[in-house]
This record gives structure tokens, C-alpha cells and sequence, in this order.
């Protein structure tokens, strides 16, 4: 991967973590995938779990993507208790951002697709209550 598209990546997931640190309603913010496992390929996207006790306020309104200067909105799903929005900047670097509360992060019992996002790969970047920490301390136990 080019030094430039690494610095791009690190510029990106570096924004997201200043930002998150300025709000009381993010409870956790988790980079996943390939960018959480130094893995990157010139064609990943970065992934983000923000986990926030106002999800309809990052669902409903995509001011925050702006921002963060992520570009426009290309795709929004679904995905039980997460819901994505993709978005991809001027350079066509693409952000998966998955939108969630606090439950994704349970660890009695752990979910299987949280488990299986975190064991492919995260890293946290905003914990400010510990949960990110626990979930990954569980995974890693069973």
C-alpha cells in the first residue's frame, strides 16, 4: 500500500478518535477488519464500531459524517443490532461505520457476530466505561 493511502487511513481513524472524545452519547468506539489488524490492502475500507446512546441521532442525520469530512453517504443497512453507513471521501477511501448501543458489546453471552467482528480483528480507539475493553478481554477467554 502506498505511504500515502497509509496516512490517509491513520489521518481518518485519527479524526474519528478526537471526535468521539467530544461526545457524552459515544460509549465506545472500535476500529475492526483489516485496518485493526495492520492489514490493510490499497482497496480496504476502514471499519468503525461506534457504539452511542443516541443511535437515532447518527441513523436518522448524516451530519456527523460530515464533520469528519468522510464524503457522501453511498450505502445504509441492517445488520441486527448494528446498522452501517458507508460513506467514501474525495479520494474514494471508503468508511464503514456500524451503528449500535451498548448491547452489541455484551458479554454474557457474547453474540456470535460480535464475536466473530472482534476476533477477525479490533482495536479500541474511545472506551471511556471499559465495555470495548471487557468484550475483547471476553473474547479472548473463550
Amino acid at each position: 500500500m502506498s505511504p500515502a493511502r497509509t496516512a490517509e487511513i491513520e489521518e481518518v481513524i485519527g479524526r474519528f478518535t478526537h471526535w468521539a472524545r467530544d461526545r457524552d452519547d459515544i460509549v465506545g468506539l472500535l476500529l475492526v477488519g483489516s485496518c485493526a489488524r495492520n492489514a490493510a490492502r490499497p482497496d480496504s475500507d476502514i471499519d468503525v464500531v461506534l457504539l452511542t446512546a443516541e443511535e437515532a441521532r447518527y441513523l436518522d442525520d448524516a451530519t456527523w459524517a460530515g464533520e469528519l469530512g468522510l464524503g457522501g453517504l453511498i450505502r445504509a443497512q441492517a445488520w441486527g443490532p448494528i446498522s452501517e453507513r458507508r460513506c467514501s471521501t474525495a479520494s474514494g477511501l471508503e468508511v464503514e461505520v456500524g451503528i449500535g448501543s451498548s448491547a452489541w458489546a455484551t458479554t454474557d453471552p457474547i453474540d456470535p457476530g460480535t464475536r466473530r467482528v472482534v476476533t477477525d480483528g479490533a482495536r479500541v480507539l474511545h472506551d471511556p466505561e471499559g465495555i470495548l475493553a471487557d468484550l475483547l478481554a471476553a473474547c479472548q477467554l473463550s
